[in-house]
């Protein structure tokens, strides 16, 4: 990886990105790299974030500056992201102490800067609205503290944004659901997930926030059922065994912990 992006830098470099959905695809580039990087590789994430920032000073485009708000407040959730032994913490179990403050208020800077430049007939594009999202999450001294409204609303935006969200965006559709569970109730989430039906369901993260969903409901039998089918269609080891704890606490009647 390290590889490709160093020749990619080149191939850029002293290119003119002025042609039609040039600035997109360096956008696309830079948010998979951080992508790989944030699920494992600290340094791909920590060079996507310099990157980004380069592009923000050579370019006024509002979504430049989404990617790199969107960076900064995902980065700064990385020091709870795993607990001592590596497993996997979730969301709303993360010790919010150890969050980077810092990064956390310049992304919402960054974001902020680049609402105000949209219009009516230019509205905020897929980067910023998930950083909206992500504020939202970093702003929330505790997860029962969430602004659910506010996140739901974004979603409905983010989903907007795509002809066929289900196929071209189905982390923002099962992201929504949960939003709906939240704001509308656990019932309602989960009639959100039953309509992806025979889309999604042979996915592990259908079957991950079904199971996120039974919870919320009280459904602790239902809820171990939904983590294990997911924790077996989970490829990544991280997930799958953090998949397999859940599916095993839910099954011994003990209720998700959050913080």
């Amino acid at each position: 990886m390290a590889q490709r992006i160093s020749r990619a830098k080149r191939t850029l470099r002293g290119r003119r990105l002025d042609r039609p959905g040039d600035l997109a695809v360096v956008l696309h580039v830079l948010y998979l790299v951080y992508d790989a990087g944030h699920a494992g590789r600290v340094d791909l994430a920590a060079e996507a974030i310099r990157l980004a920032r380069q592009l923000t000073l050579a370019t006024d485009e509002p979504e430049a500056r989404g990617l790199l708000a969107l960076m900064l407040l995902h980065h700064a959730r990385l020091p709870a992201r795993t607990d001592d032994a590596g497993r996997l913490v979730p969301l709303d179990r993360q010790d919010r102490t150890r969050w980077d403050t810092a990064q956390v208020a310049e992304g919402v800077r960054v974001l902020q800067s680049a609402l105000a430049a949209q219009t009516d007939e230019r509205p905020p594009g897929r980067y910023q609205v998930q950083a909206a999202i992500a504020a939202l999450h970093d702003d929330a001294a505790s997860a029962a503290e969430t602004d659910w409204p506010q996140v739901l609303a974004w979603y409905d935006d983010l989903v907007a944004l795509s002809a066929d969200p289900v196929r071209q965006d189905p982390a923002a559709v099962l992201g929504r659901a949960v939003a709906v569970g939240h704001v509308l109730g656990a019932a309602a989430g989960l009639r959100e997930t039953d309509r992806l039906r025979g889309v999604l369901d042979d996915r592990h993260r259908w079957h991950a926030v079904r199971g996120y969903l039974h919870e919320l409901a009280g459904d602790l039998p239902a809820a171990a059922s939904a983590y294990a089918e997911a924790a077996r269609r989970a490829t990544n080891a991280a997930e799958r065994d953090h998949l397999v704890l859940e599916a095993s606490r839910a099954r011994a009647g003990r209720a998700r912990p959050v913080r």
